[in-house]
């Protein structure tokens, strides 16, 4: 090789100059390809340390005493179940039911064992093939479900529930609530965010979500319905510490 001033470069410098720009790019890649890699493997850890979603309560009575517009029974125990409460007049409440099927049903159809169950009182069945025709809309909804009951059966799963609210004359409430698979209630011990937590705000409860408020739906129970998935998940691959511990202080602290 030929420099300037017309000396030659050794053959050897050249090979060895080369060398040093191969290794150089081989290092450069390397870092760039282990570093997202080193990355996730930080993140790794943390799926196993999340606060699951606090268990409210234990004492959910399941739907032995109701019937549904299905040909085959109906319950709460081994599905995860959004349980709402329409009323003697369902389709005043046409609203509060087309936020959980965008918001809700929409998002978490696709999801094994999910179910939307919405208790009505027996005598609302013309209105309810209404509501249905409103809601629908020429989606698939198989797994939602009308669960009908006498008024006195429909009080009795009410009070089982833990709620702020009562029930409405009409056996109608605002709110739904998330229930397990065994029958728990599931909610926030402590439902203030991050920033509330930072500037001292007082704590409170969350033990059902309104569906009314389309914000409550899309962001606090949207992200409580992936946790308890996330949790369920866990549970299959035997990652999840489902101690009964930490479910007898979560009711402790509930209860307080």
């Amino acid at each position: 090789m030929i420099l300037k001033g017309g000396f030659s470069k050794p053959p050897f410098l050249f090979l060895h100059s080369m060398s040093i720009s191969n290794t150089k790019r081989n290092i450069v890649l390397g870092i760039l390809f282990f570093l997202p890699v080193a990355f996730l493997l930080m993140l790794y850890p943390a799926k196993h340390n999340y606060k699951p979603l606090d268990i409210v309560n234990k004492k959910v009575s399941d739907l032995e005493c109701f019937y549904s517009d299905l040909s085959d029974s109906i319950q709460l125990k081994g599905h995860i179940t959004v349980l709402g409460f329409l009323g003697k007049s369902p389709l005043s409440k046409s609203i509060a039911a087309s936020n959980l099927k965008e918001l809700v049903y929409d998002k978490f159809k696709g999801f094994k064992k999910f179910q939307i169950i919405i208790v009505v009182p027996e005598g609302t069945e013309a209105e309810i093939e209404e509501l249905k025709r409103e809601v629908n809309t020429y989606e698939d909804l198989r797994f939602w479900h009308y669960a009908y009951g006498t008024e006195g059966e429909i009080k009795k799963l009410y009070n089982a529930l833990k709620s702020k609210r009562n029930l409405m004359p009409d056996l109608s409430n605002d709110n739904v609530f998330i229930i397990d698979k065994d029958l728990s209630q599931r909610g926030r011990i402590d439902g203030r965010d991050e920033k509330e937590v930072e500037t001292n705000k007082p704590k409170f409860s969350v033990y059902s979500y309104n569906t009314i408020e389309v914000s409550e739906i899309k962001n606090m129970m949207s992200d409580d319905m992936r946790i308890l998935f996330t949790e369920y998940r866990q549970k299959r691959k035997g990652k999840f510490d489902d101690s009964n511990t930490r479910r007898g202080n979560d009711l402790k602290q509930a209860n307080e």
